[in-house]
């Protein structure tokens, strides 16, 4: 990395606008009349057909494919920028190449997003959706295609803050009981025909909740203490008209003397005079880090959650017809871009989601991406996560989860309508976890089904040959969450979806993975005073990590002054404080001490300080949340901190005594049967034995925990393993070798020697030479016990050759589902 008089990171050529989340408040509620806000006129969306020169140049013509004809329609541009109208006349309509000449003007094509037709559209200017930076993407992305610019990695340039000390705060108490007396009576008279989880159509979030917990913590984000008049609830009466209850300016006056009653309830926190710290600044005051470098080139479709309020998710991919999506049921949306599903479902209409039919089935294949976050492990069904489907037993693709796995059901022409058999990922593997993950469903003809796991391929192959598409649905519907309410819901975020209708390589999978995602900054924290370093600053990766916290990592010295001398500095223990007082947890920079110095430093670059990172709480929300560090020691400053002497540790308890021995749980049973039979954990017929019985298979390997009911799925399991092994004519020669199978059952065990039966269950499924497992000759012994019950054949029973299969069937299911092959 290079810098121009200041740092330069990555960045993609293409960019993003600084976007503020708009933070969804006040909605009418309880019995008072609430006045609607009015709908907007109808617009006429029929498409332009033009019918004048032709394109000039290639660069017309591209221009004309990639932003003409989106932006020509009368519900955008083409409703005013065409000849004889409003000036400039980018969209008009009597000849391309004259709309291309001015539209040159108005677009900049080394940075994009600084382009005038985004700037404007990002500020409002007849946006055709309900969200302003949903517009600005997708004019971003059209502009783009114009360009042909690549999403590689750019130069992100980092800029100074204005410098302003940590001032005295005031900060929401632990109780609720203040807001419970202020605020909150407006919010629950007023909001809660919409704002609770038990309205008619729940609206996240959920601040006019009966639970006063809930309403609380919703509400922080919307209520400005050191200021009143600029909180969100205020601007949404004030400025927006949102569902007023009688006058809008009225009503916003009543908030805003309730928020002032609770704030002057509040003490000002004062920063500690000892501290040793920075200058401070808001997350929205650092510098725009959100990645670049993203392979986007075949996107058919992409929902990135930027809106944060509302009940529609935007298709920004800028791929007609848009994949909008209908958010209902349990949902909410989550800061730093995502929405979060509990028993909610985001839903594309059927005409919209057949844009997944014609551009999947026109190339036979596609990639599925997604950032997500289980929200554990115990889910099944599977449980949905993401769907092109016709209801819960008909799909295209689903991509979904079952514990610890995800699976990947998709309909060609050698699975089923549902798209079964599925491929899962395995189950030792444990691939899926609650925690942030990108995961990749790829699919093409040759290798059939793909999953990549954090940039990784699972190595969990397809054994399913790869078909065509072409008994694909049009008529399915795309869907995150379950499909049919009730049915297998997933709960859970989705921070990011994108749709490609060809794969994406090992190469582009690990390149989007190290892009990562969310809204990330450079926050430059001011230290020139300290150091005596001009310009210097400590700087920290910092996103907001989920609706409750901010994620910091990464620190790193820099001087945006390039003649700067860098002079030894001493830094130890650092820690980040948020709203006059340091945080009480997270400090995981404390254990610092390093010295920044000329040779570690390095120009354009900085002086890496930790590879680490931490999770801080949020407080009042992203806007206002203001930040700084202080240090133990930086330069000649210091504060020396005396650490509170630890809690005398709790007396140890004796537990009662443990057995030596312990169970096998569901998947190391499963893969133990497999291993010992020869029989494969993807057979069909086990495999859907096994997803019957898994819950009823033992979860835990602790002794007193196993039951009867345990006893019986691990039988059932070892019958179906056994009924693989004995109907298969290669895997019963290989191990039941030298038998005749052919023989009656009344004769087989007596013409034949009875060894060559026993002797591979005890030396197969029992080992050989083993303290620990039963003594041969006893296991032998009620084997044969066995057997002759089983081939008693009195007149009238049928002891034919099947029955022979029969008996060597139990034989083996007795043995397999022994203590033998279940304890360990």
């Amino acid at each position: 990395m290079q810098i121009n008089h200041s740092l330069k990171f990555l960045k993609r050529k293409l960019g993003l606008s600084l976007l503020l989340v708009s933070w969804l408040s006040a909605c009418g509620g309880g019995d008072t009349a609430v006045v609607q806000n009015p709908a907007p006129p109808p617009v006429d969306t029929s498409p332009i057909t033009y019918s004048g020169p032709v394109a000039a140049t290639a660069d017309v013509q591209q221009f004309k494919l990639a932003l003409w004809d989106n932006i020509s329609s009368k519900e955008r541009c083409g409703a005013c920028h065409v000849q004889d109208q409003q000036s400039p006349f980018f969209a008009r309509n009597d000849d391309i190449n004259q709309a291309y000449s001015v539209a040159n003007v108005l677009v900049n094509l080394m940075s994009v997003q600084d382009s005038t037709l985004v700037t404007k559209v990002a500020s409002g200017h007849n946006c055709w959706l309900t969200s302003h930076s949903a517009c600005a993407d997708i004019m971003t992305t059209w502009i783009s295609n114009w360009a042909n610019v690549e999403n590689n990695a750019n130069e992100i340039i980092l800029e100074a803050p204005l410098a302003k000390e940590p001032g005295a705060n005031k900060n929401f108490p632990a109780s609720n009981e203040l807001f419970s007396t202020t605020v909150y009576p407006l919010l629950e008279t007023y909001c809660a025909n919409c704002h609770t989880n038990s309205a008619t159509i729940p609206i996240s979030p959920y601040f006019a909740s009966s639970d006063i917990s809930e309403a609380f913590d919703a509400a922080k984000a919307r209520i400005e203490l050191d200021n009143p008049a600029n909180s969100r609830f205020v601007g949404r009466l004030r400025d927006e008209f949102h569902n007023c209850w009688s006058d809008c300016a009225n009503n916003a006056n009543d908030l805003i003397i309730a928020i002032q009653q609770m704030a002057d309830a509040i003490e000002l926190t004062q920063l500690d005079e000892k501290l040793v710290n920075s200058k401070a600044l808001t997350l929205f005051a650092g510098t725009l880090a959100t990645g670049g470098g993203r392979f986007e080139k075949d996107v058919i479709a992409k929902w990135e959650f930027k809106a944060g309020s509302g009940s529609t998710a935007f298709d920004t991919s800028g791929v007609e017809p848009a994949m909008n999506l209908n958010l209902n049921g349990q949902y909410s949306w989550i800061n730093g871009w995502g929405i979060q599903l509990v028993k909610g479902k985001a839903q594309s209409s059927t005409a919209s989601s057949k844009k997944l039919y014609d551009l999947i089935t026109a190339t036979g294949e596609f990639a599925l991406e997604a950032w997500v976050v289980p929200a554990n492990v115990t889910q099944e069904g599977p449980a949905r996560i993401i769907s092109y489907s016709g209801g819960a037993e008909s799909r295209n693709f689903t991509l979904g989860q079952t514990l610890y796995n995800y699976d990947a059901q998709l309909r060609n022409s050698n699975t089923d309508n549902n798209g079964q058999p599925a491929l899962s990922t395995a189950d030792a593997d444990e691939d899926l976890q609650a925690s942030l993950q990108h995961v990749v469903l790829n699919y093409d003809p040759i290798n059939g089904r793909q999953i990549f796991v954090n940039g990784v391929f699972t190595e969990d192959f397809d054994n399913t040959a790869a078909g065509d598409l072409n008994n694909w649905n049009s008529t399915y519907a795309f869907v995150l969450g379950s499909e049919v309410s009730g049915e297998f819901p997933w709960a859970g975020s989705i921070r990011m979806v994108a749709i490609h209708n060809r794969v994406l390589s090992t190469e582009q999978i690990s390149q989007n993975f190290a892009v990562g995602i969310g809204q990330k900054f450079f926050l430059l924290f001011d230290v020139s005073d300290i150091t005596q370093i001009k310009q210097s600053y400590v700087v920290l990766k910092a996103s907001l990590y989920d609706s409750y916290s901010y994620l910091f990592s990464e620190p790193f010295f820099i001087s945006l002054d390039e003649n700067a001398t860098i002079d030894p500095v001493q830094l130890k223990s650092m820690r980040i404080g948020i709203n006059g007082r340091e945080a009480a947890v997270g400090q995981v920079f404390v254990n610092l001490d390093t010295s920044i110095n000329q040779a570690d430093y390095l120009a354009g670059q900085g002086q890496s300080l930790s590879r680490l990172g931490t999770i801080i709480p949020l407080e009042k929300g992203a806007e206002w949340d203001e930040f700084f560090l202080t240090f133990e020691q930086l330069g000649n400053q210091t504060n020396v901190v005396i650490e509170a002497n630890p809690p005398v540790p709790a007396a140890a308890i004796d537990l009662a005594p443990q057995a030596d021995i312990g169970l096998r749980n569901f998947a190391e049973i499963n893969a133990s049967m497999a291993a010992l039979t020869g029989v494969s954990q993807n057979n069909s017929a086990v495999k859907s034995t096994f997803e019957q019985l898994k819950q009823q298979l033992p979860a835990v390997t602790n002794m007193s925990s196993f039951l009867a009911s345990n006893q019986m799925a691990v039988t059932q399991l070892a019958i179906k393993y056994c009924d693989q092994l004995v109907e298969s004519s290669a895997l019963r020669t290989a191990f039941f070798s030298g038998f005749d199978f052919s023989q009656a059952a009344s004769t087989a065990f007596i013409n034949q020697d009875k060894n060559l039966i026993f002797n591979p269950l005890n030396n197969r499924i029992l080992g050989q030479n083993l303290n620990v497992q039963p003594e041969p000759t006893a296991v032998e012994t009620e084997l044969d016990a066995l057997l002759e019950r089983l081939t008693d054949c009195p007149q009238g029973k049928v002891c034919d050759a099947n029955y022979t299969k029969t008996v060597v069937k139990a034989l083996c299911a007795a043995t397999l589902g022994s203590a033998a092959v279940t304890l360990q």
